[in-house]
């Protein structure tokens, strides 16, 4: 029997327009353009400020996009996921709102939530169910509204995080291409150290908890990162060591953009050269699980058919992991 693969055959993206900088950003609480440029690395970040405006606005824009610049037949999309911890509503799925705006008949369509490895879950999850012969073409989607879980007036978190979506197309293919390993993890260890406080079944929101900012997002900054680095390091390594990949092979690192110093160190551990890491960190902020397929939009240009890429990124949780792709078209040859 024919081996099948699923590869990525198209790219596409969405970011507001509302461009949040540093100056304005501090003008808002205490910091400065070079404490954020020193700690974190972002030098703007996009935020959809539209009013009734959600997570599925922009995954629609990003997933439309795809879908023209692919020339993809809606009714041939068998498979839609969304990775999003910023979901429109508890339910139904933002997954189940992309279907109906992109008029989509026959697809199975769900949300994955896996954080900040959302994304890196999404594509090993769609990559499982083609390969197994029963879906066909699937849209993956990473989006992420984190502007509506932000508290402006807290300078350890309010810097890092804006919003936007990026989504790509995925297809059955018998060549060499495409989706070729993956190693995720959860270990569990994170709740303390990166959550919301309410808003879940242990505690629903009320008077209480809005009043004393519950519904915000916890980050213990120093805990994530060292989890970080030392997680998607070593994960990374062992993917390219089972796989044969080293610093020559491999054409590009594509790290979650959470944090300027957490990519350094990464690429540091791995030996790989700055030239070859995918980082636009300091033009949207960490977008959670938008940042991976946001720097393949950025970067699609630079992709060349049979480039040895590899995802990694670390999440609440905690969650981690990495995911070897080889890429499948030229992308220099995309409108």
């Amino acid at each position: 029997m024919e081996k099948i693969n699923a590869v990525i055959t198209g790219v596409g993206g969405y970011v507001p327009e509302y461009v949040l900088t540093n100056e304005e950003l501090s003008r808002m609480v205490d910091t400065t353009d070079e404490w954020i440029m020193t700690r974190i690395g972002v030098k703007e970040r996009r935020i959809l400020n539209e009013e009734g405006l959600g997570t599925s606005y922009m995954a629609r824009k990003a997933a439309k996009q795809l879908m023209q610049r692919t020339n993809v037949n809606p009714d041939e999309i068998d498979l839609v996921i969304v990775a999003t911890t910023t979901p429109d509503y508890p339910f139904p799925s933002t997954a189940s709102i992309l279907c109906d705006k992109l008029g989509l008949k026959n697809a199975f369509a769900f949300d994955l939530k896996g954080a900040c490895c959302g994304f890196m879950y999404a594509l090993e999850t769609a990559s499982s169910m083609i390969v197994s012969g029963r879906h066909k073409k699937a849209i993956v989607v990473g989006a992420d509204k984190m502007s509506s879980m932000v508290d402006y007036s807290d300078r350890a978190t309010c810097p890092i995080f804006g919003d936007g979506a990026a989504a790509v197309l995925l297809e059955a293919t018998a060549e060499d291409y495409g989706v070729m390993d993956s190693i995720l993890r959860t270990d569990g260890k994170g709740l303390p150290f990166l959550h919301m406080k309410a808003g879940g079944s242990v505690c629903p929101a009320s008077y209480f908890t809005v009043d004393n900012k519950m519904h915000y997002l916890y980050q213990e900054g120093r805990t994530v990162f060292k989890y970080a680095v030392s997680n998607m390091s070593a994960i990374t390594a062992q993917l390219a060591e089972r796989n044969g990949l080293t610093k020559e092979n491999i054409a590009w690192i594509i790290p979650h953009q959470a944090n300027m110093r957490i990519i350094d160190a990464v690429a540091q551990r791995l030996e790989i050269p700055m030239e070859k890491v995918m980082v636009n960190i300091h033009r949207y902020g960490n977008t959670s699980g938008a940042t991976l397929p946001l720097c393949l939009w950025d970067y699609e240009k630079q992709l060349k058919k049979g480039d040895n890429i590899i995802f990694t990124a670390f999440g609440a949780g905690f969650t981690y992991g990495a995911v070897y792709a080889k890429w499948g078209y030229d992308g220099a040859e995309r409108k």
